[in-house]
This record gives structure tokens, C-alpha cells and sequence, in this order.
């Protein structure tokens, strides 16, 4: 997996913490507000959006009231307390991570949550230091599977795309990956469980989690 790879790139919700339990809970609470009934389809919908791109999709679908800074705000308000102290990485990263770092491998994360949202997480949790680079969608103004936000990051930790492996919890995300010309490996998450055949196919790699025993086909 980590031959001639010099850049690991990792996505954030699903992938390295375990956060999408989270946002169905919110969506029903905040649509809630408005009268709006929750439809699981709405995330369906959504899912590689950047942060805004999400935001002007709930403002067009529900016709809402407030502009989209008021709605980002309120959606930020809302994940604060569950980032900081209900959000826990997912098991065996932080050793995965400190891996990489002892191979001399360079790390980043490209996210389409908000920035706020992922330095909330990364520093609660102690993840930061194991990052070189931090993006997200919102920076490159296109969301997955466009590429751009895993070029920028490969762009800011001055590798070449071939040289850096991807990995996603989302076919979208996996998708953005392979189109930024990046190896892939697709992360489990029960949260996407239903389209993981569909994530394999799609990605070069995949692992059940970040453990030994769940790492498939990987050395450094």
C-alpha cells in the first residue's frame, strides 16, 4: 500500500473520528425548528458537499429563512459540545498516524466539514500534531468527488498527487481521490456500511479499520 508513497491524505468524519452517528441527529433537531420532517435521503443528497455547498442546499431544498452565515453558524453551535466531548477517534488511529510519522510520511486531511469544526476535534482529542496540513472543501469551493481539495493539500505538502494514497469513508470522497490521480484506500464505517461493495470496487485499497487485525495488505 505505502510503496513510493510519501503522503498519506486522510478525510476527517468517518475516516479518523467516528462523528456521522452525530449529523442525522442534528439535521433532525434543526430542520426541526422549521417543521420540516427528516428524511434520510437529505444526507444522501449531500454527501461529499463542502460545508456551504451543504448549507445552500438546505437554504434552495427547505426554503429557509436565514442567510447561509446564519445557517453554518447555527450548525456549528449545535456539533461544538459533540466534537469536543462525545466524538472519539476511531480505534487504532493515533498509533496509525505516529506510524507514518516514524516512516517519514508527510499527512493531511481534506475535509468538507467546516474549519471550526475540524481544529475543534483535532485539538481535543490531540490529533493535530500528527498532521502537517489541514484543508477543506469550503477553501477550494468545490466538495467531493471533484478533486480539487485533495490537490490542494498534496499541493501544500509539496507532493506530487502520485505519490500520496487517499483514505475515505465515501464513495464520493474515494472518488475525489482517484480523480485527483491519487491511490485510494476505502475506510469501513458503519454509517456508509450499505455502499461498501461499491466503495472496494472503486478504491485500490480497503481496510476494516486502523488496528493490525483489521489493516488489510499494508506496510510501511
Amino acid at each position: 500500500m505505502f510503496t513510493d508513497i510519501e503522503a498519506a491524505i486522510f478525510d476527517l468524519d468517518g475516516t479518523i473520528i467516528d462523528s456521522m452517528w452525530m449529523w442525522e441527529a442534528i439535521d433532525i433537531e434543526y430542520l426541526a425548528r422549521f417543521d420540516i420532517p427528516f428524511e434520510k435521503s437529505y444526507q444522501t443528497d449531500i454527501e461529499g458537499m463542502s460545508f456551504n455547498e451543504t448549507a445552500v442546499y438546505f437554504k434552495e431544498r427547505f426554503n429557509l429563512p436565514d442567510t447561509l452565515d446564519t445557517i453554518k453558524a447555527d450548525w456549528n453551535e449545535m456539533a461544538y459540545h459533540k466534537y469536543r466531548y462525545e466524538v472519539p477517534p476511531k480505534e487504532g488511529v493515533i498509533e496509525f498516524l505516529k506510524r507514518l510519522k516514524a516512516a517519514g510520511i508527510k499527512t493531511g486531511i481534506g475535509t468538507s466539514n467546516s474549519r471550526e469544526l475540524c481544529q475543534t476535534i483535532l485539538e481535543a482529542k490531540g490529533l493535530d500534531r500528527y498532521f502537517d496540513v489541514v484543508h477543506t472543501a469550503d477553501e477550494v469551493g468545490a466538495g467531493k468527488p471533484a478533486p480539487d481539495i485533495y490537490l490542494m493539500v498534496a499541493q501544500s505538502l509539496g507532493i506530487s498527487p502520485e505519490n500520496c494514497i487517499v483514505f475515505e469513508d465515501l464513495y464520493q470522497g474515494i472518488c475525489a481521490g482517484n480523480n485527483a490521480g491519487m491511490r485510494t484506500c476505502a475506510v469501513a464505517d458503519i454509517y456508509s456500511a450499505k455502499t461498501w461493495k461499491e466503495k472496494c470496487m472503486a478504491a485500490d485499497y480497503a481496510i476494516d479499520g486502523f488496528t493490525d487485525d483489521k489493516i488489510i495488505n499494508w506496510r510501511f
